[in-house]
């Protein structure tokens, strides 16, 4: 590192990823430093640098006294030891600066000598001190995730009949009469523990009242008035309790139903097209339920203004994960468990890393945060003014993903939309064409007998297929 590299280093001044010392004489203290950016998201200590910035720099003795104390502090003051590296910078009349690059650790938690866990919070450390912060990190090195935590509720806490349901579609198998094969099964789809209760994928997929056993993992919604949070102003609320496929059902029928309608040209009689597509709020609710920190005891929040819709999540985005990558398909599976049966039909899942893609597919106008300090995960739908809906409704022009791109009759329109993307439903072809759902049915039905559109696989997780 060259001296100007330094300064406009210095110059940043000290952050999450970045401390200044101005000398070090504790191999303990140092320990705890480096503890805490390998446990983060790893940095840099510029040793010879005052908290202010000033570069006072380092004697030759002090060099090469302070470089044997990062040696032992790494190897015998930290477990796992780490391997920084070092590099000396020369800062002019015989002074350096030590500059200490701690590499974001893989082999998580990490321990100083007395065993006390640290995290970086801002310029400044702190220790964890709460089971969940553990859990946390033990999550991130995946050694362990959320959805496999084991709860206090038993096989009688289970929704038989939703269950037999699943058994019978999914596995083609029968719901075990005697517990103890009951008990079995569960531990081998991975949905109970070792002892014969639940986990939490097993409570909040099958368990009948999982709002019992867990009060805080539910959904919240609110329809505001106008633009912004009110104290005691709304216009309609609703909290969404019971297994996530009624969850998912319950949260997306609130917000359909709190979306405007456009009749785009259509008959008075004729239901009205919501102003977003169906299909933008299915993937962005699955991917809150299903990738969502269940280590927060938070729950979704879902708020509903004139402006906009906000899908809040607790729990940033995972790892190394960000906004930028996300947008272009990379995911980080957090619960692995939810994502398999979630996959298996539980909910209109189409993929890892494509339900962000396909909502923005249908619907370009959402943003995304991801709230780090906060520890928030939120979607923004944005809404097109009411003036500019009034327009649609009086000139019949929608501003859908097939309108204004094809021509000609229905049938042509459908086949269109699928040879985009085969994943489209029912709903969403009605939506993106302007046309009801049951006149989908009906051309995809002759599209069907004239062979120039197969279904492939079963009507949950198969797609359509346009025949040349």
């Amino acid at each position: 590192m060259k001296l100007a590299d330094l300064q406009k280093l210095v110059a940043r001044g000290e952050d999450s990823q970045l401390q200044f010392k101005a000398d070090v004489h504790s191999a303990d203290a140092l320990a705890a430093e480096m503890v805490a950016f390998a446990n983060t998201e790893g940095g840099r200590i510029i040793i010879g640098v005052g908290n202010g910035g000033q570069m006072v720099g380092l004697s030759g003795p002090d060099v090469d006294r302070i470089n044997q104390l990062i040696s032992n502090a790494a190897s015998q003051h930290v477990r796992s030891p780490l391997s920084p590296l070092t590099e000396n910078v020369t800062v002019g009349k015989g002074r350096v600066v030590i500059v200490v690059t701690i590499p974001k650790g893989i082999d998580k938690p990490y321990f100083d000598r007395a065993g006390v866990i640290w995290l970086k919070s801002g310029a400044d450390k702190r220790r964890v001190n709460s089971k969940e912060e553990l859990r946390r990190l033990f999550q991130i090195s995946d050694q362990f995730h959320a959805d496999e935590l084991p709860t206090k509720a038993g096989i009688d806490a289970l929704d038989k009949l939703r269950f037999r349901d699943f058994l019978r579609d999914t596995y083609k198998r029968e719901f075990p009469d005697d517990p103890a094969e009951l008990i079995r099964l569960l531990q081998n789809m991975n949905l109970a523990t070792e002892s014969g209760l639940l986990n939490l994928a097993g409570v909040l997929m099958f368990a009948e009242r999982p709002e019992w056993i867990k009060p805080e993992f539910v959904v919240k919604a609110i329809r505001y008035p106008g633009d912004e949070i009110h104290a005691t102003d709304y216009l309609d609320t609703e909290d969404f309790a019971g297994p996530l496929q009624k969850i998912f059902d319950d949260a997306l029928a609130f917000v359909m139903r709190n979306l405007h309608k456009v009749q785009a040209g259509r008959g008075v009689n004729a239901p009205g097209v919501p102003e977003i597509p169906e299909s933008v709020f299915e993937e962005l609710l699955v991917n809150a339920l299903v990738h969502r920190d269940y280590l927060v005891s938070a729950p979704i929040r879902l708020f509903l203004f004139d402006n906009r819709i906000e899908i809040i999540s607790p729990g940033h985005l995972p790892n190394n994960l960000t906004v930028e990558k996300i947008l272009t398909g990379i995911s980080n599976i957090r619960n692995p468990i939810l994502v398999s049966y979630v996959a298996k039909g539980l909910l209109p899942y189409h993929g890892l890393g494509s339900g962000i893609k396909r909502a923005l597919d249908a619907w370009p106008q959402i943003d995304f945060m991801d709230d780090r300090d906060g520890c928030l995960f939120t979607a923004t739908v944005h809404r097109k003014p009411v003036g500019e809906l009034a327009l649609v409704a009086r000139t019949g022009k929608t501003s859908g993903k097939t309108s204004g791109k094809t021509s000609g009759k229905t049938s042509g329109k459908i086949l269109a939309a699928l040879k985009e993307d085969g994943h489209l439903t029912i709903s969403d072809l009605a939506s993106l064409i302007g046309v009801t759902q049951r006149s989908i049915e009906r051309n995809i039905r002759k599209l069907q007998e004239q062979r120039k559109l197969r279904r492939i696989g079963p009507a949950k997780g198969g797609y359509w297929k346009v025949i040349e």
